[in-house]
Order: structure tokens, then C-alpha cells, then sequence
């Protein structure tokens, strides 16, 4: 399966990590230093729980560290990847409640991490549009640029959910 797909229009973030709100984390494998070049967001142990959609062997985090990983692709989902989106909003709420730090990264932190950050989000009561403005305000303006996770997020992920079950 491929889970990422190559857009060199699309900037890598400038930090490797933003806090979206309190103790909810949005991020990426790679992001850009100050001086230009590209490094590696390698994570040890500054979260007590790590969310990746896209994983890369020597990222972290490290041992001992709750880790999720759910592989999704930067496009179409389909019933059962949807339903894994949710789960892991639902965790990192849990984690959240608990007074516990989460992650939830991807490639460049913008689409796999923004959809279940945003459904976390909304879980806690926030808007899906709200969500989305307040994730782009936070991590980049490049977050959530891919549409179709949008309207996901507009249309509700559970709707979204039983309309892809309804297709396939």
C-alpha cells in the first residue's frame, strides 16, 4: 500500500512538533531548520503516547513509550481505515483526560495527523470548521490541505464512515 504520495509543491513544516491545544501534539517525520536544510523528527520520550499513520524505522518513539500505529494513505480511506481514524481519536482523548502528552504524526504533519487531531477536536466539542482553522493556525497553513480529508471532517467521520461501507 502506498501511504504517501510525493508533492514537492507542499513546503516540509518548520518544526517537528506544534501543540495544538494543551497536550495535544500534531507532527511529522521531517521538517526544515532555519537554516534550510531537512532533518529527521526522531521522538524519544517527550509524549506519553505517540499516534503514527505513517511509519519510518529509527523515528521513536522510544521503549517503554505507549505507541498506536495505523498506516493510512494521504487519500481515499475506506471503511476500516476510517474506523482506525476514530479509535485513535478516542484514545487520544482518553490520554488527554488522563493529563497525558500525545503525538499524532505522519510524513509532514498536514493530513493523516490533522484528520484525527481535527476528530479529537471535535469530539471535545469543536466545530469541524473550527478545528481545521485552529490546526492550520497551530501547525501550518499546509495542514489539512488535502480536500477530501476536509470534507471528511465537514461531513462527519462516521457518516463518512457508512457511506464508504455503503460503496464498496
Amino acid at each position: 500500500m502506498r501511504t504517501r504520495r510525493r508533492q514537492p509543491d507542499v513546503p516540509a513544516p518548520d518544526d517537528p512538533w506544534n501543540e495544538i491545544v494543551p497536550g495535544l501534539w500534531m507532527g511529522g517525520h521531517e521538517f526544515r531548520r532555519q537554516s534550510g536544510q531537512l532533518e529527521f523528527a526522531v521522538v524519544r520520550d517527550e509524549f506519553d503516547l505517540v499516534q503514527t499513520l505513517l511509519r519510518l524505522p529509527g523515528h521513536g518513539p522510544d521503549p517503554g513509550v505507549e505507541h498506536h500505529v495505523w498506516p493510512i494513505p494521504d487519500g481515499p480511506l475506506d471503511g476500516t481505515q476510517l474506523a482506525g481514524v476514530m479509535r485513535l481519536a478516542e484514545a487520544a482523548c482518553q490520554a488527554l483526560d488522563a493529563g497525558r502528552r500525545v503525538l499524532v504524526r505522519c510524513y509532514h504533519g498536514y493530513n493523516r495527523s490533522g484528520l484525527v487531531v481535527a476528530h479529537a477536536l471535535m469530539r471535545r466539542g469543536e466545530s469541524a470548521e473550527g478545528a481545521i482553522r485552529l490546526i492550520r493556525d497551530r501547525r501550518s497553513p499546509w495542514a489539512l490541505h488535502n480536500e477530501l480529508f476536509v470534507e471528511y471532517l465537514r461531513t462527519g467521520l462516521s457518516t463518512a464512515r457508512l457511506l464508504e461501507e455503503l460503496a464498496e
